[in-house]
C-alpha cells in the first residue's frame, strides 16, 4: 500500500503510533508531506521523527515543508557565522533548533540541513493507474515549475483567490495531496467535491490536533 501522512511537527509519539496502526510493512511506501519539525510544546522530539524517517530508508519519500526549510536555513546561517558572533543572530522562533543542538554535533546538524534542502518540493507519482501530485502547501502542473514559496506557502504566497480556486478545482488529470493547513480546523483530512484535492494537515503540531494518514489505494483515513 501507499500511504500519505501530513504535518508531523515534532510529534514522534504520534508518528510511531500511526506506523503501528496502519501496520506499515516492508512492502508499503510512505510519503511525508513536509513540516516534520517545529511546534509541539508538550513532548517535542524532532530527532525521534528524523531517526524514524531514516529507518524507513527507501520506503519513505519526503517533500519539503516551510518549517523544514526554515530550520535548515537557520542551521546553515548559524554555523556560517563565526562562533563569537552567533549571539547576534535572532533566536530560532520554534523549538526544533535548540532541541537538536542538545544532541547533534555541528557536522550532524549541517548534514541534516543539507538533507532537508535536497527534499523535493513536489513529486508526481502513479498508483493504481491514478496520477497524484504531492506537495506541502499546493501543487502545480508537472510541466510548470514554480518558485519555492509557491509549494511551501500556498495562499500566503499567491493570494486567497488563487488558493480557493486550487482547492475547488485542483489540477486537471491529477489528484493533489497537500498539508500545511488544517482547512476545517477539526483534525480531519479535507477533500473537495471533485475529490481531486486532499489536505492532510490535521493539526498535529497543536495540543488538540491529530495526525492523519491517507491510503492512496483505498482512500481510507486513519487518525491518531
Amino acid at each position: 500500500m501507499h500511504y500519505v501522512i501530513g504535518d508531523i511537527h515534532n510529534n514522534n509519539k504520534k508518528f510511531e503510533e500511526m506506523l503501528k496502526k496502519i501496520h506499515f510493512s516492508q512492502e508499503d511506501h510512505l510519503y511525508l508531506l513536509g513540516d516534520l519539525f517545529d511546534r509541539n510544546s508538550w513532548e517535542p522530539d524532532p530527532i525521534g521523527v528524523y531517526f524514524n524517517m531514516l529507518k524507513l530508508e527507501n520506503r519513505c519519500t519526503v517533500v519539503r515543508g516551510n518549517h523544514d526549510t526554515w530550520l535548515a536555513q537557520y542551521i546553515m546561517d548559524y554555523f556560517d557565522f563565526p562562533e563569537k558572533e552567533r549571539k547576534r543572530l535572532e533566536p530560532y522562533p520554534y523549538n526544533s533548533f535548540e532541541l537538536i543542538m542538545q544532541r547533534f554535533t555541528q557536522v550532524d546538524m549541517l548534514n541534516l540541513a543539507r538533507q532537508i534542502m535536497e527534499w523535493p518540493l513536489q513529486i508526481c507519482i502513479e498508483v493504481g493507474g491514478v496520477k497524484y501530485l504531492l506537495a506541502h502547501a499546493w501543487t502545480s502542473m508537472p510541466d510548470r515549475v514554480m518558485v519555492d514559496e509557491y509549494y511551501l506557502m500556498g495562499r500566503y504566497f499567491s493570494g486567497d483567490e488563487a488558493y480557493e480556486m486550487f482547492l475547488a478545482d485542483g489540477r486537471e488529470g491529477y489528484i493533489s495531496i497537500c498539508g500545511h493547513k488544517n482547512i476545517m480546523g477539526n483534525g480531519m483530512i479535507w477533500k473537495n467535491k471533485r475529490k481531486n484535492v486532499y489536505m492532510c494537515d490535521c493539526g498535529c503540531g497543536f495540543g488538540n490536533g491529530r495526525l492523519g494518514c491517507l491510503c492512496l489505494e483505498t482512500k481510507e483515513e486513519t487518525y491518531v
